[in-house]
């Protein structure tokens, strides 16, 4: 049995790249109009690229339906018009992957500094 989500609607953050942009194309794959979220930045926040249009165009080229969106899931009024927009266009959100995030590898190696003072810590 195949798992379809034909009529449905997906509003999938942090679709730019990795596990987003991975479940955007399956609902896709499976009937889902889809709108991919990202803001596009690097890794640690900062910049901007067009990361969720090279999905949709993915997308569109496999025969599914998708929009893109580079509204950040950190200001509230941006996803507001997100919804907005998506339910003007397709009449509803079925779907929600809040998958956005930023990895800061960056500080991992203060974490490591400061986890190990703790652990030699004695109580």
């Amino acid at each position: 049995m195949t798992i379809s989500f034909t009529d449905k609607v997906a509003i999938v953050t942090g679709a730019g790249g990795g596990l987003g942009r991975a479940y955007a194309l399956e609902l896709a794959r499976r009937g889902a109009k889809v709108v991919v979220n990202d803001l596009g930045g690097a890794r640690d926040g900062t910049g901007h690229s067009d990361a969720a249009l090279k999905v949709v165009e993915e997308i569109r080229a496999e025969g599914g339906t998708a929009m893109s969106n580079g509204g950040s899931v950190t200001e509230y009024q941006q996803m507001v018009e997100m919804v907005a927009k998506t339910k003007e266009e397709w009449g509803g959100v079925h779907i929600l992957i809040n998958n956005a995030g930023i990895c800061a590898t960056k500080a991992l190696p203060k974490w490591s500094r400061k986890i190990s003072n703790w652990s030699s810590m004695s109580i």
